[in-house]
C-alpha cells in the first residue's frame, strides 16, 4: 500500500506566459513517517516523436516526512527554448510532475499544455513564422484533466526489504500504467513521448485554476 496520497493539485498563474515560471500548489497526505526525501521532478515534453527533447525543470527534495497533511508550491523555470524543435514549439504537449522514493517513481501526473499566440496577435495566429517568437506565445494548461499513473513500490526500511522475499509481487519497482493514465489525444495516432493520447481539448481554459483532486 502506497504510504504517500496526493490529495490535490492546483495550477497556478494559468493561463500564462510561455516564459512565465510554471507553478503547482500540491498537497499530499502521508500515511506513514517516512525517514527519507520525496524527489519530485517536473518535466516538460518537447516533442511528440522523442523523449530526446524532454526538460527536466527542477528537481526538488522533501523531507523527512512526518505523518499527516502537507502542502508546498513547486515551482521551475520554463523550459530552454533552444532544446525545443520548431515544429514542435505550437500546439500540444504535457508537463509531467513525477515523485519518487529512494529512487523508486511511484507517482507521476500529467497535464496536457496547449501553446499558442496570444490573441492581441492576430497575424501571427493567422500566419505562424517559421521561427517560434515565444515572448508572444501563451501556455494554457488543462488544469481540470490530470492524468496520473501509478507504480508500485518497496516502501519498507532497508533493513525490513532485504529480509523480503524477492518473489513478492507487491514489492516490484517497475509495472505498466494503469488503465487511467495519460488518457485524451488531439490526435488518435498521436504520441507524446510514447504515451498515447485519447480524447480531445475541449477543456482548455475551462476552470483552469480549479482544485484537481486524484489519489495514487
Amino acid at each position: 500500500m502506497a504510504k504517500v496520497h496526493i490529495t490535490n493539485v492546483v495550477v497556478l498563474d494559468n493561463p500564462s506566459p510561455f516564459l512565465n515560471p510554471f507553478q503547482f500548489e500540491l498537497t499530499f497526505e502521508c500515511i506513514e513517517e517516512l525517514k527519507e526525501d520525496l524527489e519530485w521532478k517536473m518535466i516538460y515534453v518537447g516533442s511528440a516523436e522523442t523523449e530526446e527533447h524532454d526538460q527536466v525543470l527542477d528537481t526538488i527534495y522533501v523531507g523527512p516526512i512526518p505523518e499527516g497533511r502537507h502542502m508546498f508550491v513547486f515551482q521551475a523555470p520554463p523550459p530552454d527554448v533552444t532544446r525545443i524543435p520548431e515544429n514542435d514549439a505550437l500546439g500540444v504537449t504535457v508537463v509531467l510532475l513525477t515523485c519518487s522514493y529512494r529512487g523508486q517513481e511511484f507517482v507521476r501526473v500529467g497535464y496536457f499544455i496547449n501553446n499558442e499566440y496570444s490573441e492581441s496577435e492576430p497575424e501571427l495566429r493567422e500566419n505562424p513564422p517559421a521561427k517560434p517568437q515565444f515572448d508572444k506565445v501563451v501556455r494554457n494548461i488543462l488544469a481540470s484533466e490530470p492524468r496520473v499513473t501509478r507504480f508500485k513500490i518497496n516502501w519498507a526500511e532497508p533493513d525490513a526489504a532485504a529480509a523480503t522475499d524477492s518473489g513478492d509481487g507487491n514489492l516490484e519497482t517497475t509495472h505498466a500504467p494503469s488503465n487511467d493514465s495519460y488518457g485524451a489525444s488531439f490526435n488518435a495516432d498521436s504520441q507524446i513521448s510514447g504515451i498515447e493520447f485519447q480524447g480531445s481539448l475541449s477543456g482548455y481554459g475551462d476552470n483552469s485554476n480549479s482544485i484537481a483532486p486524484m489519489e495514487c
